[in-house]
């Protein structure tokens, strides 16, 4: 194992290793020991089945591993534990073509933490609110106060606010448990993220086991996000239940409960889907130039489907299949994610 990979690693299982838990929640050992977490995080509730890779990039590993191939607890687990992980473990080749390819790129903290600042900056009404950015050296310090919030405003309403990361990777603008760049890990009370900050709004304001449970599930009932890929989906999935792990560890010095892992990594399921995010449907699932058999009055004809959609580049004519996401405010509805969009 190289020393990135010790640190990307080690901080992974830093909260659940202190806490007397990490026969359960280790990466590979602990996260994946627990079945009903995995099959979780590798839930894709609009189709039903598996996420699945939309990469070709393990195909050498053999079939179950090809591009359209759902991905599956016995692929990424045992031996096969390191065969998903961070973009900074991956060879350069591995990075330029996935760059290439799917014009994957990372970003590192600084900018992620410069551009969260913006939206707080627009939210509070104020700069500087979490942290004060140093351009010179592309770090921050933290505002160890507790945060106050302008008149008309609760710390409520900025956990009920919805944030979204769109084409998300590995999800470093919603969490920063590691530089996504470097593999550095980064300190629970220094993170920059925007589902770290209204978890550290909760732990301010929340002093009770339960109440900060349902203020944290909050949290990430209006934190989304997208992606293409599934390997760096299930990673940002990863991220944001490691997340929730450690903050409730700094908070109350103990690992939360089986149960209480288990609700969030459905909420996260829900929040954080595989998405073609210029068509709003499951990557690759219209059907352009495909033969199709179609009962008419007159029996059954073939005919040959082109998707309106991607001919004339209107999100609402796709014939593929329509993402959903759930609407947790709302009874918990599902609904299409293109309904959103005005």
């Amino acid at each position: 194992m190289s020393n990135k990979e010790t640190g990307v690693d080690a901080n992974l299982k830093s909260a659940t290793q202190e806490s007397g838990i990490s026969n359960h929640l280790q990466r590979d050992d602990d996260l994946w020991a627990l079945p009903a977490v995995l099959d979780t995080l590798l839930r894709d509730h609009t189709t039903g089945r598996n996420i699945f890779w939309a990469t070709h990039d393990y195909e050498a590993l053999g079939p179950e591993y090809g591009y359209h191939s759902e991905i599956l607890p016995h692929l990424i687990t045992g031996k096969h534990g390191m065969v998903v992980r961070p973009r900074v473990l991956k060879s350069k080749e591995e990075q330029t073509d996935r760059s290439k390819d799917m014009a994957e790129v990372f970003t590192p903290s600084w900018i992620c933490n410069a551009q969260n600042n913006l939206v707080d900056e627009a939210w509070f009404g104020r700069k500087d609110v979490f942290n004060i950015e140093d351009t010179t050296n592309h770090t921050w310090r933290t505002n160890t106060n507790k945060i106050e919030f302008p008149e008309g405003k609760t710390w409520k309403d900025y956990v009920r606010a919805t944030r979204m990361e769109m084409a998300c990777g590995e999800a470093p603008y919603l969490v920063s448990r590691y530089d996504a760049t470097t593999g550095e890990p980064i300190p629970i009370e220094e993170r920059i993220g925007l589902l770290d900050r209204k978890l550290r709004i909760v732990s301010e304001n929340v002093d009770n086991s339960g109440e900060w449970l349902r203020w944290a599930q909050t949290a990430y009932m209006n934190t989304y996000g997208f992606e293409w890929q599934g390997d760096s989906l299930l990673l940002a999935r990863e991220a944001l239940l490691w997340t929730f792990v450690e903050y409730y560890q700094a908070k109350f010095l103990k690992a939360p409960l089986i149960k209480s892992i288990n609700y969030i990594a459905y909420i996260i399921s829900w929040n954080l889907w595989q998405m073609d995010g210029l068509k709003g449907v499951v990557p690759d699932s219209c059907k352009n130039g495909v033969s199709e058999k179609i009962q008419t009055l007159f029996g059954e004809v073939e005919k040959v489907v082109h998707c309106t959609g991607c001919q004339q580049e209107d999100i609402r004519r796709h014939n593929g299949t329509y993402c959903l996401i759930r609407d947790w405010p709302n009874d918990k509805k599902k609904i299409r994610f293109i309904d959103l969009m005005k």
